[in-house]
């Protein structure tokens, strides 16, 4: 007897809910898979906390920070969407880039969300040269963190 078809039932990378011939209720998976769809589409976040905030609207998304607590406990590094007056989380992929609306920076996800420092500006003296090299090698560092420049 021939094996039947098997199917994954959420997409790779965001797990989208899939929908099956027949499915009751498709309007909840395709109402899922919409939410997800927008937290994700041109994504930005209002910051990074530990907990959720006091009064969120719904359309605010915020990064997930460590020992998350409350209703966040145990989602730390997560994206935190408000929708429909519940938290819809999502899990970052590796090399995706999100807006942080608090620090007016993107942000980068390699293993965990990166922030790039900014590099000590050169003060002068006698000697500016080693002050400029440090410089540069900060703001070359920076750039790395950031995923402008590839890491050696």
């Amino acid at each position: 007897m021939p094996e039947p078809f098997a199917f994954d039932s959420t997409s790779p990378r965001f797990e989208l809910p899939f929908l099956f011939v027949g499915q009751a209720q498709k309007e909840a998976w395709v109402n899922e898979a919409h939410a997800r769809i927008d937290v994700l589409l041109h994504c930005s976040v209002e910051g990074e906390l530990t907990e959720p905030p006091l009064t969120p609207a719904d359309g605010e998304s915020w990064i997930v920070a460590t020992p998350a607590t409350g209703l966040w406990a145990g989602k730390d590094g997560m994206i935190a969407a408000r929708q429909a007056d519940n938290w819809l989380f999502v899990s970052p992929r590796e090399g995706m880039r999100i807006f942080d609306k608090s620090t007016r920076q993107e942000r980068l996800f390699t293993s965990a969300w990166q922030t790039p420092n900014v590099p000590v500006e050169p003060t002068g003296g006698s000697v500016v040269d080693s002050e400029a090299r440090a410089v540069l090698a900060e703001l070359i560092s920076a750039l790395r963190v950031s995923g402008v420049f590839p890491e050696i």
